[in-house]
């Protein structure tokens, strides 16, 4: 097995703001320039999907400010996703850039040698996206996620305008959402009703950063 799908749920569901972690670069409104992938070759495939679960924001983003976005295996809801179809040597360069480590370093090795073997859960360490989920299959290949080891017991954060805007970019790309799909579904994520109502929300994805809540 060469080839497994990474599925994104946060701001990697846009396909501008991932192309960051594949290619190098900072994305717009975002503090961090990333190094991008050892191998620079695009995804062979992108896909729209979904998976038992649900969307959480907590902790402290150090690219967005505010909440970063978690996926929780144990909400009664559906997590709406973009699968990328990688190599297994990128998917685990991004989940090392993931972790503010070097893509191909240590981290990055142990983790492609283990994928492969994960059936379900598998932690390679406490950190906020060290928790690899192997979320089914798609085409009869693996689709994997990062997340939260303890996503469930993290208090819920509100997220910052610039990074909801980017999800909601890639929701409207990937499952051509209509605006008022993508309030209710971020509405329901825990962290979000902490800063924002659905109207300030609403402006925020008109493209008014400004709004709060």
């Amino acid at each position: 097995m060469n080839q497994v799908w990474y599925v994104a749920y946060g701001s990697n569901l846009a396909l501008e703001r991932f192309s960051c972690y594949l290619y190098g670069g900072r994305p717009r409104g975002g503090a961090r320039v990333y190094p991008g992938c050892r191998d620079v070759t695009p995804p062979a495939q992108l896909a729209a999907v979904t998976a038992p679960g649900g969307l959480v924001f907590a902790g402290a983003s150090k690219v967005w400010g505010g909440g970063s976005a978690f996926y929780n295996a144990a909400a009664p809801t559906q997590l709406a996703g973009r699968a990328y179809l990688l190599t297994l040597d990128q998917l685990a360069d991004v989940a090392a850039q993931e972790m503010w480590r070097e893509p191909g370093g240590a981290y990055a090795l142990e983790l492609a040698t283990l994928l492969p073997q994960v059936a379900e859960i598998h932690s390679a360490g406490p950190g906020r996206y060290e928790t690899v989920v192997r979320l089914g299959e798609l085409d009869g290949l693996p689709m994997f996620t990062v997340t939260h080891g303890t996503v469930a017991e993290l208090e819920p954060v509100a997220p910052t305008a610039s990074y909801l805007q980017w999800i909601a970019t890639g929701l409207v790309e990937a499952h051509r959402w209509s605006r008022q799909q993508v309030v209710d579904y971020l509405q329901a994520a825990p962290g979000v009703q902490l800063g924002w109502t659905p109207g300030a929300l609403r402006s925020v994805l008109d493209g008014d950063a400004g709004g709060g809540g």
